[in-house]
């Protein structure tokens, strides 16, 4: 039997079980949203703030970086590091022009520009875990890691790990001289 609606035309079929059933469905495939906060930086960050990106779970790191952070994010960055801004971009391999249109605009860092930054926030946590546990409150762990990142290193042949900072595969390679740094293999 078909049903005519007030205009005339065929009515559109009910199936109220299916369609209830279909979005049941389709609600238990769904992958939880994630929701994760990447808190501004400022000069009086308590360690854990620093910490939390380099100890955050990997799922959650990829989601902050396909959404990005906001552009000041760099600022906020040289600030807590005591570091021009200028500077912390050359490191980073950031476009000055890019990042002060969007940090004008209140836009948000691409994917790629994002990874870079989280990954120096990243090394500044690396560096405040490894003091944490000799328990040194006094220590900045920003300050330091700006002044060590400027340094030439015979490790790295006379280059600064700056240098190497504009990639992801750079900046792992950074984190393990820090690492190396801690163990005493390397100083």
């Amino acid at each position: 039997m078909t049903t005519r609606s007030q205009t005339g035309k065929p009515a559109a079929k009910r199936s109220a079980p299916l369609a209830v059933a279909k979005v049941a469905a389709t609600q238990a495939t769904r992958k939880p949203a994630r929701k994760v906060t990447v808190l501004s930086l400022n000069r009086d960050t308590k360690t854990g703030q620093l910490t939390s990106w380099y100890k955050m779970d990997v799922a959650d790191k990829i989601h902050v970086i396909r959404s990005g952070v906001p552009a000041q994010r760099v600022g906020e960055l040289s600030s807590v590091m005591n570091m021009p801004k200028e500077a912390l971009m050359d490191s980073l391999g950031l476009s000055r022009a890019t990042i002060n249109r969007k940090v004008q605009r209140e836009q948000r860092l691409s994917p790629d520009e994002t990874e870079r930054v989280m990954g120096m926030q990243a090394l500044i946590g690396q560096v405040q875990a490894m003091i944490d546990t000799e328990s040194t409150p006094e220590f900045d762990a920003a300050k330091w890691l700006a002044g060590w990142l400027a340094a030439p290193l015979p490790a790295l042949g006379g280059a600064t790990p700056a240098s190497f900072m504009d990639t992801v595969e750079g900046q792992k390679y950074v984190g393990n001289l820090l690492e190396m740094v801690q163990s005493g293999a390397y100083a």
